[in-house]
């Protein structure tokens, strides 16, 4: 009788839905960046959850950081495109969770470590394609980019299994890694030197002072201030368009009067308040300051 329980309460268990819903969770951007959702475009914050499908853009000089339900972290560098396909969070055949599914890099640089945030007990099937290169992922650190010339996998830490071609082969040698030529023939795995990795490790970093947006970032830059909704409400579109989530907050004085702010908050410091500030100016919005 107690096997028959154990039995269906397995069994009921395996049946509740998977759960994709945060699976992957936005922890840092650096704006520019996007995410593409049903044929509509709205810029990355942190804190959204990317779906099933999304595609995620990074800008000139944007970065985005990416939290796995099991403690994994997903970086991307500037100029970047990562479609999310499958991704999602199930129950195993012995109850452990389990986070299967496939990020592409379509473009740009990115890097997967595994442990960054806090570690929950869980195993992973992923597979991360590099455009022409595909790198199975299980527990690993892995830095890669797909250029317009080739493809880079490097393999910093842990094991991964690569296809490319047809062919599928093992690195597990730390520090090691693969190029496909677009026109040519893959070259074979070989080492790297920590200046060049460092330099690649550079691309898909977050550093302060560059306009990042963090959780619980208290500072801000106010972008424009005026008593006419509409074009606070252009000026707000104009900079989520351009990659930006602003907002309008009203404020009302004594006499009833409405004043709209038009800004973007959560910046993870004066420093990255000031660069942002200085950045909006240079695009057209010259009332920008940081705060």
């Amino acid at each position: 009788m107690l096997r028959q329980l154990a039995a269906v309460t397995a069994l009921m268990l395996m049946a509740l839905p998977q759960l994709a819903a945060q699976t992957l969770i936005v922890e840092g951007v650096v704006s520019p960046a996007w995410v593409e959702r049903g044929g509509k475009r709205e810029p990355l914050a942190v804190g959204m959850t990317l779906r099933d499908k999304d595609r995620l853009h990074t800008g000139p000089g944007s970065r985005a950081l990416l939290r796995m339900a099991e403690g994994s972290a997903v970086k991307l560098g500037d100029n970047a495109i990562l479609a999310v396909d499958d991704l999602l969070e199930k129950r195993g055949a012995d109850m452990r969770r389990v986070v299967t599914g496939a990020l592409d890099v379509v473009r740009g640089a990115f890097r997967f470590t595994t442990g960054v945030f806090a570690k929950q007990p869980a195993e992973r099937d992923l597979k991360i394609r590099i455009a022409t290169v595909t790198a199975g992922i299980r527990g690993t650190d892995v830095w890669g980019k797909s250029e317009a010339e080739r493809d880079i996998v490097c393999l910093l830490e842990g094991k991964i299994t690569v296809e490319h071609g047809g062919k599928q082969f093992t690195m597990q040698e730390p520090l090691s890694f693969f190029i496909a030529p677009r026109k040519e023939k893959p070259q074979p795995v070989a080492p790297v030197s920590k200046q060049q990795v460092d330099q690649w490790s550079e691309e898909t970093e977050i550093r302060e002072g560059n306009g990042a947006f963090s959780r619980g970032g208290k500072y801000r830059v106010e972008v424009a201030s005026t008593r006419d909704d509409n074009a606070a409400q252009q000026s707000r579109s104009k900079l989520r368009e351009a990659g930006f989530p602003a907002e309008i907050a009203t404020v009302r004085d004594g006499y009833g009067n409405e004043e709209y702010y038009v800004r973007i908050g959560g910046l993870a410091g004066a420093k990255d308040a000031q660069a942002l500030a200085a950045k909006l100016k240079a695009l057209g919005f010259a009332e920008a300051s940081a705060r």
